[in-house]
């Protein structure tokens, strides 16, 4: 099976710029591609890992990714899906993002020696003269056209600067440059870039007179069409410092049951024969599926040695055992305590199990919470060093997160 069938075997293709010459280059052909990240954030998430598959599904297959990282256009920022202008960042913050991107992404797509290509847009984007980029690059976008594209209609109500305006322009000239200097053919990205892809293909065309085309992939969304790597606490993150391991092979592990196949064509490279017999399974033996999905993709991200101890401590939690070794875990110590106690939504924001007290009364009231396997019914409980027995004690929050608290 070519790498185009198996992309779209795996349910990740959205659209293209003309599937039989995208077909005939992935399949029978040799060529290299790139996708764009916004250094917006210190972390990757689950948003970015389907991208950073489809890198890897390419690279095995023979193509040559180009990571290109918006050190340029993540100082305007992307008005896709976005109701607000993105907060403008420093060259410093971004610098930094790349760096945490490319340790992150470079789990997954081997960037050794003519493998695959970084590069930053800020390299060509912000020493542009601008009266030159207007009549070279400007002259062949139609406003008209720009305003249509779903990026900025759904932005048009609430206010579209003429800086965010900018972006596709931007992005697609990003294309133009890689296509001279690489011989770069093909764009991916997100079912929300096809505008800006679209963008890139045509001023290619128009420019250089090639043949260029583009490719979009499903977003990660579930069954009812709502966008995953989402909880309470935010982004799932890949950065195990902002998401740890264990919370992240939990998100996996809770996701539901309408949702557990397709994520394991999405984001696992398990072969589709086997994935087709978990299909299979029903009700309560789903669950196998999903402990499959979690271990699987948290080894991606973290490591094999990560995706045992997540498995271990969840096992331990949801079956018989009790081993706490491996769980998410706070410390605390006498100072955090007042006269000789520490209030349990104290305790729940300093865990950050909730962002606030606020959460924190809301969930006991709903009898969400509960410490040593006892439900918390009092908002105003305070718990003393009695409390945490062999030294720590946990909270369960709702029926499957658990969280250690360690009095040191």
């Amino acid at each position: 099976m070519g790498v185009f069938d198996e992309l779209k075997a795996r349910g990740l293709i959205a659209q293209m710029t003309n599937e039989e010459r995208v077909k005939e280059l992935l399949n029978h052909g040799k060529t290299s591609f790139y996708i764009g990240f916004d250094p917006t954030a210190d972390s990757l998430h689950v948003g970015h890992f389907v991208q950073i598959m489809v890198m890897s599904h390419m690279q095995k297959a023979g193509h040559t990714p180009i990571a290109l990282f918006g050190g340029g256009t993540g100082m305007v920022g992307d008005p896709s899906g976005k109701s607000d202008m993105r907060k403008m960042l420093t060259r410093e913050e971004i610098d930094h993002n790349i760096s945490c991107f490319q340790k992150q992404m470079s789990r997954l797509v081997d960037f050794s020696e003519g493998k695959a290509i970084m590069v930053n847009n800020a390299d060509w984007l912000l020493d542009l003269n601008y009266i030159n980029f207007l009549r070279e690059i400007g002259v062949h976008f139609s406003v008209n056209r720009m305003l249509s594209a779903e990026c900025y209609k759904q932005r048009m109500e609430r206010g579209l600067t003429f800086f965010e305006l900018n972006y596709m322009i931007m992005q697609s000239y990003d294309f133009l440059e890689l296509n001279r200097k690489y011989g770069c053919q093909l764009e991916l990205g997100g079912d929300d870039q096809w505008s800006n892809i679209i963008g890139g293909v045509e001023l290619i065309r128009r420019v250089e007179g090639k043949e260029a085309f583009g490719m979009t992939f499903t977003l990660l969304t579930t069954s009812d069409g709502r966008k995953m790597g989402k909880t309470e606490n935010g982004a799932v993150w890949l950065d195990p410092e902002k998401t740890s391991p264990y919370d992240f092979y939990q998100y996996w592990r809770n996701v539901d049951d309408a949702d557990v196949i397709r994520c394991l064509k999405i984001l696992t490279f398990l072969p589709l024969e086997q994935i087709d017999e978990l299909a299979k399974l029903q009700g309560s033996e789903l669950n196998r599926a999903k402990e499959i999905l979690a271990y699987e993709v948290t080894k991606l991200i973290h490591g094999e040695e990560e995706a045992v101890k997540a498995q271990d401590a969840a096992r331990a939690l949801f079956g018989a055992g009790s081993n706490t070794d491996n769980m998410p875990s706070t410390e605390i110590s006498s100072a955090d305590f007042t006269d000789g106690a520490i209030a349990i939504l104290d305790l729940l924001v300093k865990t950050k199990l909730v962002p606030s007290k606020g959460e924190a009364r809301r969930l006991i009231g709903q009898g969400g919470i509960a410490v040593n396997d006892k439900k918390v019914e009092d908002v105003n409980q305070k718990l003393t060093s009695d409390d945490f027995g062999n030294g720590y004690l946990i909270i369960r929050k709702g029926k499957k997160v658990y969280h250690k608290v360690v009095l040191g």
